[in-house]
């Protein structure tokens, strides 16, 4: 533990909170109708899909008909992004041609399988990975399946919160808002604006954003690895004591895995979302290439958060209730924040019963090795990465 360490903590959350009242008058503008100064140009745009979907953006709905707006909403969503997966080997915008998921032959095969799991685990904000995004997903899937449902459901999460104030605020009335054009304002006000200038600012920083196929270069060291040993019909051999069989295999390429990533990437995290471009998620140099792009995505996380606690104070007239709850809020994070520091500050027992701990990498030679994997991703730039040093307790 150090000093900047420390200075680094209290920074961050001063930061959350001080953008939390400007974050929550905004919202509050945008959920009451208000003008704000993105309305002049969304406001047109507003009224458009109002037109074409059919919604009547006076009329409001009582807890029971929003809630099953929100649940119909949902339950399309899922199965639409079901069938983006099955089908993703037949769709566009698939320079790996990789087949549908759950397809024939794989160990999860079946409608209760990695495919579903994903459309409920997406449409729900949970966002839980079972499988190996940039050797799962197509670009297709990955955009208009996988980002579509980031901002759905943080979309879906925020407007129900706001329903959730405003039947704090509303003690005599049966309504408590419309679905449809809270939904229409969160994504139009509050997220898409944010996210496209947030892309643009990622790509700046060395977030990846192409179609490209993926690319395959020559390591440096070839590596040896212990695989399965397998027949000629692909089945693995065993030995007599019922244990796979292994043998050597010598790795000479790598596979660099790219695509649409700096546009998933930005409302990933101001959603809440989770579900990254790559397996390693935001420990990608691809995702988070720079200490910047840390920093930025670290806030993003607790932005919309904090900012709706003000928006509760607001919007019930009562903002000493808003600070009481973000107070709680930075109170639970922080001790949660403390109790890692320490705890990866401190040297861990490489082996049970030996006196040697780890020592961890240096920060700047760390980042330095990742912004030479992005900008030349060989095996000379992998060699560079900082390994784990063991020293004497």
């Amino acid at each position: 533990m150090t000093l900047n360490g420390w200075l680094q903590i209290l920074l961050f959350i001063a930061i959350i909170v001080a953008i939390a009242k400007p974050v929550g008058i905004f919202m509050t503008h945008v959920f009451n109708g208000e003008r704000t100064f993105l309305h002049w140009a969304l406001r047109p745009i507003e009224r458009l899909i109002y037109r074409l979907t059919g919604v009547d953006e006076k009329r409001e709905m009582r807890w029971t008909e929003y809630a099953a707006a929100m649940l119909l909403f949902s339950l399309v969503s899922l199965v639409l992004l079901y069938i983006i997966q099955r089908v993703q080997g037949h769709l566009p915008f698939n320079p790996q041609h990789l087949p549908g998921v759950d397809s024939a032959g794989s160990p999860t095969a079946g409608f209760v399988g990695s495919a579903f799991n994903t459309a409920a685990s997406f449409t729900t904000n949970t966002n839980w990975q079972s499988y190996v995004p940039e050797t799962t997903m197509s670009y297709l899937t990955q955009m208009a399946g996988l980002a579509y449902h980031n901002f759905a459901s943080a979309a879906t999460g925020i407007v129900l919160a706001i329903a959730f104030i405003r039947g704090i605020a509303r003690r005599e009335q049966e309504t408590i808002g419309n679905f449809w054009v809270d939904f229409v304002r969160c994504n139009l006000y509050v997220l898409l604006p944010v996210c496209v200038l947030g892309a643009l600012l990622m790509v700046s920083q060395g977030v990846v954003q192409n179609f490209r196929a993926y690319d395959t270069t020559k390591l440096v060291e070839p590596q040896t690895i212990q695989v399965d040993k397998k027949d000629a019909s692909g089945n693995v051999l065993t030995n007599p004591d019922g244990t796979n069989q292994q043998e050597s295999q010598t790795i000479t390429d790598q596979t660099i895995a790219q695509g649409p990533v700096a546009s998933q990437e930005f409302i990933k995290e101001l959603g809440t979302n989770g579900g990254g471009f790559f397996n390693a998620n935001s420990a990608h140099p691809f995702e988070n290439p720079t200490p910047f792009t840390n920093f930025i995505q670290m806030l993003l996380i607790f932005s919309i958060g904090g900012g709706l606690t003000y928006t509760l104070g607001r919007m019930t007239g009562s903002p000493k209730h808003g600070w009481a709850v973000l107070a709680a809020m930075v109170l639970v994070f922080s001790m949660g924040v403390i109790t890692a520091y320490v705890a990866e500050a401190r040297g861990y027992t490489l082996l049970k019963g030996t006196d040697q701990t780890v020592v961890r990498h240096n920060p700047a030679e760390t980042w330095k090795a990742r912004k030479c994997v992005l900008e030349l991703p060989t095996a000379h730039c992998l060699r560079r990465l900082p390994p784990m040093r063991v020293a004497a307790r």
